[in-house]
């Protein structure tokens, strides 16, 4: 098992490391939003303002580099490549919140809050259009087939999300299933994207993917662990909005498993009859503690960093590869 290897500071440093590429793709991803609609801009800045780890093109980037990728200097795929993924992952966003009806995103008041659920669905469809105007413009075929598809596993990821949500009868399978279409998928995808740039041999180009997948599952499933084990400003939304919108995690389906028929009571009157009240969530935390329900998604999350980091393997020792070892180690950690 891989050691804690520095928190927050592992991803900082792979931040670092890659300095001049993140920068570059900010510098795409300002450029690429623009539009003589000024709804766009505007909309475009609030989620620039957001912040966020931009932890998938900071995937692509290492993956490119990481694979001997040395770019021209009129000619930077792995950047165009990385604000694709970005755009990507933002579109989903926007559309998520809609759903959702989430209020805030990393910490601030959600897109859909502040501008209307019209704009973020119309302004995440131009971001996902942005992006295949950034995989055409790349010019592989190989690419755009990978980002495509990834695009594609993601919608069918959420729609399966909302097929089983309130079904606490949703097996474990099922619910990993959700959660490699809804986030593993583009993770796999921006890592494996940066092995086709160099015409690196299919085993490494597997292994990225596998690295990319792994990763994906980890960070998932502590997102859903912090959702009842985060304090607010932790998280960057409501604690408990995974309780209170009915969504099936593992969390709350180790919970009810190891639950008593007095507990089961509960769990199915809030997430499949979905009727709450302000005791509701201190209750479900306190029955989380009591199987710990956390403990059991921290554990499986783990096994999926581990197997990360073997996908790894493959490449040969270097401070880039070690860095994205660490940054691994960081996803779980979070939980910690």
């Amino acid at each position: 098992m891989l050691k804690d290897a520095g928190g927050e500071s592992a991803l900082s440093a792979l931040s670092a490391f890659l300095e001049e590429d993140m920068h570059a793709c900010n510098r795409a991803i300002v450029q690429r939003m623009q539009s003589p609609v000024p709804l766009i801009p505007q909309l475009g800045a609030h989620l620039v303002a957001a912040g966020g780890k931009r932890l998938r093109p900071l995937l692509t980037l290492a993956s490119a580099r990481l694979c001997g990728y040395e770019p021209a200097p009129d000619r930077q795929r792995h950047v165009g490549l990385a604000a694709c993924v970005e755009f990507i992952h933002t579109a989903t966003l926007l559309h998520d919140d809609v759903v959702d009806e989430s209020t805030l995103r990393r910490g601030l008041a959600s897109a859909n809050a502040v501008f209307g659920n019209k704009a973020s669905v119309l302004v995440g469809d131009f971001l996902f259009a942005r992006s295949f105007q950034l995989m055409t413009a790349d010019g592989s075929l190989r690419v755009m087939a990978i980002l495509s598809a990834a695009s594609a596993t993601i919608a069918e990821g959420e729609v399966l999300q909302m097929a089983t949500q309130n079904d606490l009868s949703t097996p474990i399978d099922r619910y990993l299933e959700v959660i490699h279409g809804k986030t593993a998928a583009l993770f796999a995808a921006a890592c494996r994207v940066g092995a086709v740039l160099t015409d690196r041999p299919i085993a490494e180009e597997e292994a990225l993917d596998a690295f990319g997948t792994n990763l994906g599952m980890a960070f998932q499933l502590v997102d859903d662990a912090l959702d009842y084990a985060a304090d607010q400003q932790t998280l960057g939304k409501t604690v408990g909005d995974d309780m209170r919108e009915g969504k099936i995690t593992l969390p709350v389906l180790a919970a009810y498993d190891a639950a008593t028929p007095e507990e089961k009571v509960f769990w199915e009157r809030v997430i499949e009859q979905g009727e709450q009240t302000d005791a509701d969530l201190p209750r479900a935390l306190e029955l989380i503690a009591k199987t710990d329900a956390i403990g059991v998604t921290i554990a499986r999350a783990q096994t999926y960093a581990d197997a990360a980091v073997e996908a790894l393997s493959i490449f040969p020792e270097s401070e880039l590869r070690g860095l994205l070892e660490r940054t691994v180690q960081y996803t779980v950690n979070r939980a910690r």
